[in-house]
């Protein structure tokens, strides 16, 4: 197959919309959500307009945002990182989602609780203790605070309230945060949850707390209001931590978060390519597509070689050239493809891809973030 051919299948496949509940997004690709930290105050400015509408202008069909803070105590540590709570700071997000649809595209927030991850240069918030499921962090020490019935329900009010605030001010669905080793995850992975009351536990059990999140979250909102769910099988501070190790064990986690109102999961790998279990070349989002039978968003380096045509080496692997995407993309092995770096490195990388433009398309170069917006 050549280039050209292989370009002008792309652009077919890629540009198809696709209905997640009431929305209907233009075309396949999302921008992952990726922390900036360019929001003093938590308050998005002019500058965090234009970062997300210039994206929706070239062709990304679902925006993502970075990660915002939900109005918890514990929430986060940054004073740069956006909040979804406040009213100067949902003014500006409503700017925000303005701008997006504007420029033609749509656009969710990630509604995001860190628990007790510890950001690097972040010091914690002053009387608000680093919470968790167990009182422990990624790495096993027992330095935070357990959370009490109490604490689970402020924190499942503060996501409704939140989501409830997204749909008022314009926005076309949000997605929660469950991925990452943050908070949600902390309660999902039996390494950060030994609770021994309803919320700890089996997978089932252990999925409870994102359960309720999902479920206050579809109350608080209109039955056609998309709620998305970002999870992942690593964290951030244990690459190779899981979930589940087996089929059956991810479909015990997924099944009640299904139940529960998710309409899409976003099943963040750090390489799409990898199969997740033997026995099947499935990734984890095809897995989360059978077990499921809802849509989901795929994502890990996509289009981090430079040349999306070709195969390149990446981190030692090989990795396959984009007819493989397409491949699983056409066999509905997933629905749509989540790109984050490449589209932080070129902000019209969705606009060169379907129009066939892929010989113009910014390698990536991670020393060269600092000076892109």
């Amino acid at each position: 197959m050549t280039a050209t051919t292989s370009a002008s299948r792309a652009a077919r496949i890629l540009s198809r919309p696709i209905a997640l509940n009431g929305l209907t997004v233009p075309n396949r690709i999302v921008m992952a959500p990726m922390t900036r930290m360019f929001s003093p105050g938590g308050i998005p400015g002019d500058d965090v307009r234009s970062y997300y509408a210039r994206r929706a202008a070239a062709g990304v069909g679902l925006i993502v945002t970075e990660g915002t803070y939900v109005g918890h105590e514990s929430a986060g540590q940054s004073d740069r990182v956006p909040r979804f709570h406040g009213e100067e700071q949902l003014a500006g997000w409503a700017k925000v989602a303005e701008d997006v649809h504007a420029a033609g595209g749509t656009i969710v927030p990630q509604l995001w609780h860190i628990g007790t991850v510890r950001k690097q240069g972040q010091a914690p918030v002053p009387d608000a203790p680093a919470v968790g499921p167990s009182g422990l962090r990624i790495d096993g020490t027992a330095d935070a605070k357990a959370m009490t019935q109490a604490d689970i329900d402020a924190v499942i009010g503060a996501f409704a309230e939140a989501a409830a605030a997204a749909e008022r001010i314009g926005f076309d669905g949000v997605e929660i945060h469950g991925a990452h080793g943050y908070l949600l995850d902390q309660f999902l992975w039996s390494g950060t949850n030994r609770r021994t009351d309803a919320y700890g536990g089996d997978p089932v059990a252990r999925a409870t707390f994102s359960a309720e999140i999902v479920a206050a979250v579809r109350e608080s909102v209109s039955p056609s209001f998309p709620v998305l769910f970002r999870y992942s099988q690593w964290k951030q501070e244990a690459y190779d931590a899981r979930l589940a190790e087996t089929p059956e064990e991810l479909e015990a986690i997924l099944t009640p978060l299904a139940a529960a109102g998710v309409d899409a999961f976003h099943a963040s790998t750090r390489r799409y390519w990898l199969p997740e279990f033997e026995g099947s070349d499935l990734n984890l989002a095809g897995w989360t597509k059978k077990l499921t039978g809802k849509p989901v968003i795929t994502v890990g380096s996509v289009g981090l070689d430079g040349d999306f045509i070709g195969a390149f080496q990446g981190q030692g692997s090989p990795v396959k050239a984009i007819d493989n995407l397409l491949d699983r993309l056409e066999s509905e092995e997933f629905d749509m493809v989540a790109v984050g770096r490449a589209l932080l490195q070129d902000p019209e990388w969705a606009a060169k891809v379907l129009a066939d433009r892929f010989d113009e398309l910014m390698p990536y170069d991670a020393a060269a973030l600092q000076t892109l917006s």
